[in-house]
């Protein structure tokens, strides 16, 4: 099936994580691809280190995408699609049975990804494939492929006040 966690709220990474972890528990095959996101965080340090999880991540530079130049989002672009083909090349070669998109949908939406890979994909899921979306503003024929679609709202948040983001919390 296909799950979208979307929204303005923290917590969809988290979620899709926790879904690959109850997955990878029960003997799937997990592939984490992470767009938009070169920073070190946590959750790394046990990802990398637990059975049937893989995670291939990166962007190019330390920019934020509404302030990369024309090359930096150009090889951006490159890394995501290259990043994104080989997990759809694990999936292909039957070794991914869930395959976590984190911030897919931001890397579509700013034009960060090979939008008709990533729509064949969407479109075209191979059946036995838990396919998993995260970021904001899903398009709508995301939203009439998927099974799953929650949305998390932010209500409140810690940044709100000035309070930076936390190791172990939200990096």
């Amino acid at each position: 099936m296909i799950h979208i966690y979307c929204g303005d709220g923290k917590g969809k990474t988290t979620a899709a994580l926790g879904l690959s972890l109850r997955a990878a528990g029960s003997g799937m095959k997990v592939v984490i691809v992470q767009f938009l996101k070169n920073h070190k965080t946590s959750e790394l340090n046990i990802l990398n280190t637990t059975p049937n999880i893989t995670v291939l991540r990166g962007k190019e530079g330390t920019a934020f995408s509404f302030s990369m130049t024309e090359e930096e989002k150009e090889k951006s672009q490159h890394l995501h699609s290259e990043n994104l083909q080989a997990g759809i090349v694990l999936v292909e070669a039957g070794n991914c049975d869930m395959l976590v998109l984190d911030e897919a949908i931001g890397a579509y939406n700013r034009d960060l990804i090979d939008r008709q890979l990533l729509r064949n994909l969407v479109e075209q899921k191979p059946l036995h494939l838990e396919l998993v979306l995260t970021g904001r503003n899903p398009e709508q024929w995301m939203i009439d492929c998927a099974d799953y679609v929650s949305e998390i709202k932010k209500i409140k948040h810690p940044f709100d006040k000035g309070i930076k983001s936390r190791i172990g919390i939200e990096k």
